[in-house]
């Protein structure tokens, strides 16, 4: 598993406009909803996926990634890296094509058959700190 260079990830953030993020909580407290604000914060749409809420951040949730109707540009994963298969092959099936999964979380079956569809997958990496460090404003 490799992650992409940071001019491929800077590119990816300054074009990017819609992150679906998925284990997205309506706790303040979670480094989910922190980080999603963050993005919030800096002109990016957040769309939340979690299935145990109705809406985070004044965006409605959906339960699942093939629910969301409209063009997702970044999937922003907030999961154990167990459940990252499954949501790969989720992710295979919308028209996004970057795979984010935040620090600490990394699974290789998840990488592969990411890739394998033309993916760029990014993982065990903060996407707040990559937007901080490698974008300028």
């Amino acid at each position: 598993m490799e992650n992409p260079s940071n001019e491929q990830i800077r590119e990816i953030l300054e074009t990017s406009k819609t992150i679906a993020v998925v284990g997205l909580s309506d706790n303040p407290e979670r480094t989910s909803y922190q980080i999603s604000k963050i993005m919030q914060d800096l002109g990016y749409k957040i769309i939340p996926v979690n299935p145990t809420v109705d809406e985070v951040l004044g965006e409605k949730s959906y339960a699942s990634l093939l629910e969301i109707n409209e063009p997702i540009d970044i999937i922003n994963v907030f999961r154990r890296p167990e459940y990252l298969p499954s949501l790969a092959q989720e992710a295979a099936q919308t028209n996004c094509k970057v795979f984010w999964a935040q620090q600490g979380i990394t699974n290789e079956d998840a990488y592969d058959y990411l890739t394998e569809r033309g993916f760029t997958v990014i993982m065990d990496l903060c996407i707040k700190v990559a937007h901080a460090v490698l974008v300028k404003k």
